[in-house]
């Protein structure tokens, strides 16, 4: 039996929305960066198999994040996923991309995170 939950890294300045992420998505290994400058080597020490960035952060907003991700050769084929209160989820659903990447409209269910999660995994 395989006991692996997967490793979901959530970059996200907002405590509060990262720690009730954390409790809710049990069948995940959830850690939790709130300061994006220190982003890119939690991704290194982490080894996550899907990386949430928040959009608007201070310091190094979530496209910043990205590109350091981009840029390093261990981590460049991790998914990364937005999650960005910019856009509604209707609008998501018409536009199924920000810079590039995928995106998930924030507020978020936990079941719905649940699901995009999942669905980013598979790909």
């Amino acid at each position: 039996m395989n006991d692996h939950k997967p490793k979901v890294l959530l970059v996200d300045d907002e405590e509060a929305f990262a720690k009730l992420t954390q409790l809710t998505l049990r069948d995940y290994e959830i850690r939790i960066e709130n300061d994006s400058r220190r982003a890119l080597s939690s991704a290194r020490d982490f080894k996550p198999d899907l990386i949430l960035l928040d959009v608007m952060m201070p310091n190094f907003d979530g496209g910043d994040v990205a590109a350091q991700i981009r840029a390093d050769s261990d981590l460049k084929n991790v998914p990364i996923v937005f999650l960005t209160a910019l856009v509604t989820e209707k609008e998501s659903a018409r536009r199924p991309v920000m810079g590039g990447y995928p995106f998930i409209a924030k507020p978020v269910t936990p079941e719905k995170l649940a699901e995009n999660i999942e669905k980013f995994l598979r790909r």
